[in-house]
């Protein structure tokens, strides 16, 4: 029999009310393991109100004692990190060394929170007229909410609670339906951790919670990881009822391999870019941007064979490279991905269509697929797929390689293999994309930096995490002050200056 789980709320777990649940599965064997409770209207209410309660405390403790609840927490991460990265594989379905990758870089996150008393410092200027002094401060939101996707269950919600709490905020987490046993492990070690009750909460639930979520009065801001589509929703739908969003969409990535790359070293950081997890990162390389035939030529034949290499499996058997992917629904948008790239006339080179993984016929499984002559007509170039699909992309020059990039409708991430430092530095400048990778593939930034795309990738003015997060989850109250009374000279009607 499948568990069931719970929401958390208040700073317990707390059983689903509403009657509506959905499944949680392991892809790996195609199995259901759990049953999730999906929130109704009251149990967003009931969430916000225990919030609401909680964030005068919180707001008015000193950021020094909220640092030392994130210094506690970031101890009960590490020691407790085995099962957290078995809950995110078992229902993402990504490989142990991946899940355990994630959650480095989901601590790297809550390690530079944990220096919210200099983060949080404003400015001040002395003497900015005669006995006047300016100081500006950073004050918290109030009630803020967090709509993580199913592809990083531990990292994604730390890109944003962390920050939100240290800021002095109190957090509500919807994450993903198909994975919410991390975020709920995580609500655990932050009550352990010391934070009081009702500062973060975890709400399990489909569109009708993320609406309601949108619409109600006492969220402030909302943050969100996920597709173009929803991503644009949100940002629309949140703004028009009043909230700071911060929408974080889709990607089609693309990777230029000029004609002097180390083609070794260019090909491994495309297999690890193009199918680790299962292509399933909004960072991951989709397209490769071949310089020239003979670059296209030698590119296609080594991927071809390590590609065919592939070890693909279940999470927890050794030497596994690639899991399944995170649904039977998505695994089939995925295939049909594949059938309308021979459709529109691409070269199919490698076809994972057809693969059985032994013991685990059920799983949701798909092999590493590469397609060679990709047009910026077709449709696999076009849009995400979101799965272990590379699409090699001929171009006659640098020139046409840059035109390509910055004609996409996404401006997520890109990367540029070269030896040639004018060209990497050219491409550095002139590229439209929001985090850009030399000899590196996936460049994520780290913890301190902040991560965000461009165009059709971002919807709001602020990036995710470092000072960008700082800034999204505090309002900015500037301060002017005089306490002299020596230089009373009677009222002034006009506006006032520093003369």
């Amino acid at each position: 029999m499948s568990k069931i789980l719970t929401h958390w709320i208040g700073g317990q777990a707390a059983e689903g009310r509403s009657g509506r649940f959905t499944d949680v599965y392991n892809p790996a064997l195609g199995e259901i393991t759990a049953r999730l409770p999906l929130a109704s209207d009251e149990e967003v209410n009931a969430t916000v109100t225990a919030a609401q309660a909680a964030f005068p405390a919180w707001a008015a403790t000193p950021p020094l004692r909220r640092a030392r609840v994130m210094f506690k927490f970031k101890e009960l991460l590490e020691a407790n990190a085995d099962e957290l990265i078995a809950a995110i594989a078992q229902e993402h379905g990504k490989v142990k060394d991946d899940a355990a990758g994630e959650l480095i870089r989901g601590i790297e996150v809550v390690e530079f929170a944990c220096g919210a008393p200099h983060l949080l410092k404003g400015e001040m200027a002395e003497n900015v007229g005669t006995n006047v002094d300016s100081y500006s401060l950073r004050q918290p939101l109030g009630v803020v909410a967090g709509i993580t996707p199913f592809n990083f269950p531990a990292m994604v919600p730390m890109w944003m609670f962390p920050i939100a709490l240290v800021a002095g905020n109190c957090f509500i987490l919807k994450p993903s339906e198909k994975v919410p046993s991390a975020s709920l492990l995580i609500a655990k070690l932050l009550k352990e951790a010391g934070l009081p009750d009702g500062v973060f909460n975890v709400l399990n639930g489909d569109k009708s919670a993320v609406d309601a979520i949108l619409a109600h009065r006492g969220i402030a801001a909302v943050s969100f990881v996920g597709s173009t589509p929803i991503a644009r929703h949100i940002y629309t739908t949140g703004t028009a009822n009043g909230k700071r969003v911060q929408a974080l969409g889709g990607a089609k990535n693309h990777m230029v391999v000029l004609p002097d790359a180390d083609l070794d070293q260019a090909v491994d950081a495309l297999m690890g870019a193009a199918y680790g997890s299962a292509g399933e990162r909004c960072m991951a390389i989709s397209v490769a941007v071949a310089v020239g035939d003979d670059t296209a030529d030698a590119l296609i034949a080594q991927l071809e064979l390590k590609i065919r290499a592939l070890k693909i499996g279940a999470w927890d058997q050794p030497g596994i490279e690639m899991g399944p992917l995170v649904t039977r629904e998505h695994r089939d948008k995925v295939k049909g991905y594949i059938d309308l790239g021979v459709e529109e006339g691409a070269k199919l080179v490698v076809d994972g269509r057809g693969l059985v993984v032994a013991g685990n016929k059920t799983g949701f499984f798909l092999g590493g697929t590469l397609f060679d002559h990709v047009t910026p007509a077709m449709r696999i170039y076009q849009e995400e797929i979101f799965g272990p699909v590379l699409a090699v992309v001929r171009v006659p020059s640098y020139e046409e390689a840059v035109k390509l990039i910055n004609e996409h409708a996404f401006g997520n991430g890109t990367a540029i293999f070269t030896r040639d430092g004018d060209a990497a530095r050219n491409f550095v400048h002139r590229i439209q994309v929001g985090m850009v990778g030399v000899n590196v593939p996936i460049p994520v930034p780290v913890a301190f930096m902040s991560f965000g795309g461009w165009k059709q990738s971002l919807f709001g003015d602020h990036h995710a995490y470092g000072a960008e997060g700082i800034r999204f989850y505090t309002r900015l109250k500037t301060v002017t002050e005089r306490w002299t009374q020596s230089c009373r000279s009677g009222a002034e009607f006009v506006m006032p200056t520093m003369k």
